[in-house]
């Protein structure tokens, strides 16, 4: 197997785009995800010569943003708290913590759903309308496949409460889609 080389001058023309949309859905934020792409290729350019060749390129590339995007959730993680009982998280939920009006039954087959576009729209128009909390530990353990153990780490949270918020964003989502997606089809 012949070793990859990397070609920086093509970076931006090859990964940009796409390394930007990986991170907004990440960080929802369109400013914040120029400046971790723009800083995954400036570490990149700075580590050109230890890379060893045994991924490619993008790979490569993707896993250096991926730390950059880890890092900024670890520095930001102080402004967020993981607060179960505040009234924004209770959108659809009562005092008690159960689901005001219970999601319906979809029956539509997956496959076509996800090759859906307009459904891929709504999905991430839903996911930022998530509270950031919700929306962080939801991507990083469904989008990103972060370990539970992981990601109770990082917040600070017992798996108990990782639970609980795991189940409140995707029942979130799925009232969200059934408002936005499903009632237009």
């Amino acid at each position: 197997m012949s070793k990859v080389t990397l070609e920086p001058q093509k970076w931006v023309e090859r990964y940009a785009d796409m390394m930007y949309r990986y991170t907004l859905v990440r960080v929802k934020d369109p400013e914040v995800a120029e400046e971790l792409v723009q800083s995954a290729f400036f570490a990149a350019l700075k580590s050109q010569n230890s890379f060893a060749g045994k991924s490619s390129e993008k790979t490569w590339l993707f896993g250096i943003l991926k730390h950059k995007t880890m890092d900024h959730f670890r520095n930001s993680k102080k402004n967020i708290s993981v607060d179960l009982t505040a009234e924004e998280n209770l959108i659809h939920f009562d005092a008690s913590g159960h689901m005001v009006s219970k999601p319906g039954n979809w029956n539509i087959n997956p496959e076509e759903a996800a090759e859906n576009s307009e459904l891929a729209r709504v999905l991430a128009k839903c996911l930022n309308g998530l509270p950031e909390k919700f929306h962080r530990v939801f991507v990083l353990k469904e989008i990103d496949g972060m370990s539970s153990e992981e990601i109770c780490n990082e917040f600070d949270i017992k798996p108990t409460n990782l639970w609980v918020i795991l189940h409140r964003a995707r029942n979130q989502l799925k009232l969200c889609l059934e408002t936005n997606w499903l009632k237009t089809k």
